[in-house]
């Protein structure tokens, strides 16, 4: 028998759920055994598409409790977009039918301190670092465009910049969300303590998921 995919409300619900599992230091580690990995060899149907940032201490598999064919996981630094990530989360929302993108981005960036650094010093990084800054730049000129000076207000505009420019750049996804099959959330996670942030949302009512 073939299960139905979550709604994108459960989606967000058992991430949220595994989330504050972690927060309070009480993981429950599902889907991590021999039986899970048996389970998901023939094919996977994972229910979220995560996008987030490569940092080393944003394992999302732990920050969300979840385990093996939970969740398709796309990361670059800054979670910075070009063709291939779009192509990735496409795919993951429109052929493993994914009813939830969430965009995850989180505090002490590099990428944004680097941007930052980038347009107060005039010198761009070299090798392709340069490119990684180049892409987080518009989120911080938007930023300081709108008053916004402090680190948090800086990347929680990269995140929703980030949610904007998939929604903008990939039709596929856009479709999916205007037919109510897929929602996309932006989230800012603080290393300190765990937790992580609703910061926008696009075909799923935050006020009523979060509870």
């Amino acid at each position: 028998m073939v299960l139905q995919p979550p709604t994108p409300e459960q989606a967000f619900q058992l991430l949220l759920a595994g989330n504050q599992r972690f927060i309070a230091g009480t993981p429950e580690h599902p889907n991590q055994d021999a039986a899970r990995r048996a389970e998901i060899a023939p094919g996977q149907r994972p229910f979220a598409v995560v996008f987030g940032c490569s940092d080393s201490r944003l394992a999302a598999e732990i920050i969300f409790d979840r385990g093996l064919g939970d969740m398709f996981v796309v990361r670059t630094a800054g979670h910075v977009m070009g063709s291939e990530v779009l192509g990735s989360i496409e795919y993951g929302a429109d052929v493993l039918d994914c009813p939830l993108v969430l965009v995850l981005g989180h505090d002490s960036c590099g990428a944004v301190a680097a941007a930052c650094a980038a347009l107060e010093s005039g010198m761009p990084p070299a090798g392709y670092v340069r490119d990684v800054v180049e892409r987080v730049t518009p989120s911080v000129l938007a930023a300081r465009a709108a008053g916004l000076v402090e680190p948090d207000e800086i990347l929680t505009e990269h995140v929703r910049h980030t949610v904007d420019l998939l929604l903008d750049r990939s039709r596929v996804l856009a479709e999916r969300v205007e037919a109510g099959r897929t929602a996309v959330v932006g989230l800012c996670y603080r290393l300190a303590d765990g937790s992580a942030q609703v910061v926008k949302a696009k075909g799923l009512d935050v006020t009523t998921a979060v509870r």
